[in-house]
C-alpha cells in the first residue's frame, strides 16, 4: 500500500485508464498546459498529447456538448468542470442529452462519459462558488452519481466510472484533494452502487458521503467518549443508491442521522431520510434526523460560512436527540 493523496489517486486513475483504452480522453479548462486547476491532470498532456488532453475555452455548454457527442460515437470522454457551480452552464447537455440519449435512441446509443470536478463549499468563495449541487443530478433518471471520501475510493470509483457505459457524475471536493490514505499498487476497481461502512457501531447509524464523511467520523469519535457506539456509512454512490446497506445498518441500530452539506429543501439527504423513515418505520426507535447546510446563500464571512454548514457539534447534537440524551 502506498500513502497518497486524493489528488494523486485521481491522477493515477486517469493515467491508467488512458493507457488502457485509447478512446479515453480528458477535456476542460486548464487541464492541459496548466496541469489542471487542482493539478489532477498533472503530466497527462506530456504523456498523451493534445488530442487526448484538451484545453477548452471558458464555455461549459460548448465543451460538455462536444464531449457528449464524442461519447455517442464511441469515445469515452472525461469532462472536468473547474467547479460544479459552472456545471449549471452545461446543465442542458447533461440532463437533456447525456441522460436521455439511450432512452431516446431506443437503446441504440450509449453515452460513456464522466463529468467530474469539485462540488460544495470550500472557503472564502461566497454564494456563487460554494454551492452543493448534487441533488440536481441525482434527480435525473439516466445519470449515475458517485462520490468518495478517501484516496482508495477516489481511484477505484473513477476507474469504474470511466469504464461504465452510462453517463456518470463524479462529486469531488477541492478541500479534500490533499487528504491522504493507503492505495494498493496493483489495479483495482470500486464498483458503482455500493456503500461502505467506514466505522462499525451498534447504537446509531450516521449516513453521509463525500467530504462530510471525515467530519462525521470525528463526530462518531466524540460520541464514543460518552458511550455511544456509532456506525458510519459512506454512501459513495448516490444513484444508484445502496439501500440494502442503509437498511441493514438501521436494523442493527434502530436509529439514524443523515448528514448532507447541500441545502435541506428537496435535497438528496432529505430523500435518504424519507427512505429510512418509510422502509424502516417498524424498527425505528426515534425519528430520523437530517443535518444539512442552513437554507441560506453561503456567506463570505469565514465564521458565518462555517456556521451554516454541518459541523461535528451539529452531528453530535442530532445524535443525542435521536438517542433521547437531550
Amino acid at each position: 500500500m502506498a500513502e497518497i493523496s486524493i489528488r494523486e489517486a485521481l491522477n493515477q486513475a486517469l493515467d491508467e485508464e488512458m493507457a488502457r483504452d485509447e478512446r479515453v480522453f480528458l477535456l476542460g479548462e486548464e487541464v492541459g498546459e496548466y496541469n489542471g486547476a487542482y493539478k489532477i491532470s498533472r503530466g497527462l498532456l506530456d504523456k498523451y498529447g493534445s488530442p487526448r488532453v484538451l484545453d477548452t475555452p471558458i464555455a461549459e455548454l460548448g465543451f460538455t456538448g462536444l464531449a457528449v457527442g464524442a461519447a455517442t460515437v464511441g469515445l469515452r470522454p472525461v469532462v472536468e468542470w473547474m467547479t460544479f457551480n459552472f456545471s449549471l452552464l452545461a446543465i442542458d447537455q447533461v440532463i437533456n442529452n447525456a441522460a436521455k440519449m439511450r432512452h431516446m435512441s431506443g437503446g441504440q446509443l450509449n453515452v460513456p462519459i464522466v463529468f467530474r470536478g469539485p462540488n460544495g463549499p470550500a472557503e472564502y468563495l461566497s454564494s456563487q462558488h460554494s454551492q452543493a449541487l448534487q441533488s440536481l443530478f441525482v434527480h435525473i433518471p439516466g445519470l449515475k452519481v458517485a462520490s468518495f471520501s478517501t484516496p482508495y475510493d477516489a481511484k477505484g470509483i473513477l476507474k469504474s466510472a470511466i469504464r461504465d457505459d452510462n453517463p456518470v457524475v463524479l462529486i469531488e471536493s477541492e478541500m479534500a484533494y490533499s487528504w491522504t490514505g493507503e492505495v494498493p499498487e496493483e489495479e483495482y476497481l470500486v464498483p458503482l452502487g455500493k456503500a461502505d461502512i467506514k466505522r462499525s457501531g451498534s447504537d446509531i447509524t450516521l449516513i453521509s458521503y463525500s467530504k462530510p464523511v471525515r467530519m462525521v467520523l470525528r463526530a462518531a469519535d466524540e460520541l464514543a467518549k460518552i458511550g455511544v457506539d456509532a456506525e458510519v456509512i459512506d454512501l459513495r454512490s448516490l444513484r444508484p443508491l445502496d439501500e440494502d446497506a442503509i437498511y441493514e445498518s438501521v436494523r442493527k441500530t434502530n436509529r439514524a442521522v443523515v448528514i448532507d452539506e447541500s441545502w435541506p429543501t428537496a435535497s438528496f439527504g432529505s430523500h435518504v431520510a424519507w427512505l429510512v423513515s418509510r422502509n424502516c418505520f417498524d424498527i425505528l426507535d426515534a425519528q430520523v434526523e437530517l443535518v444539512s447546510s442552513e437554507d441560506v446563500p453561503m456567506p463570505y464571512n469565514h465564521r458565518m460560512e462555517l456556521h451554516v454548514q454541518p459541523t461535528v457539534e451539529k452531528v453530535v447534537a442530532a445524535a443525542k436527540q435521536v438517542l433521547y440524551m437531550e
